[in-house]
């Protein structure tokens, strides 16, 4: 380690944000000081939208998704993932 990183305090996010964004880590450690770590239990953050489907749409994609033993929205996830790949 090179020097002890001592964090201002921040009179509001966007001051915090212009703070990490000019920060430069390799003046504070060098390679050998990080260590591999893991977050199991993390999830992604999700946020609930609406849209209208129509209601024959609707119907298909629940036969599919039970066929498939998964809930309907999460069929959806799928689909759209695959169309964004």
């Amino acid at each position: 380690m090179k020097k002890k990183i001592e964090l201002p305090k921040f009179k509001n996010e966007s001051e915090e944000r212009n703070f990490w964004e000019k920060f430069d880590l390799s003046e504070y450690a060098e390679k050998g000081d990080f260590r591999k770590v893991s977050f199991p239990d993390l999830k992604p953050t999700s946020k609930s939208i609406s849209i209208r489907i129509p209601t024959y749409i609707l119907l298909k994609l629940k036969e599919e998704a039970n066929s498939k033993d998964i809930p309907y929205q999460s069929l959806i996830k799928e689909f759209i993932v695959q169309g964004l790949g």
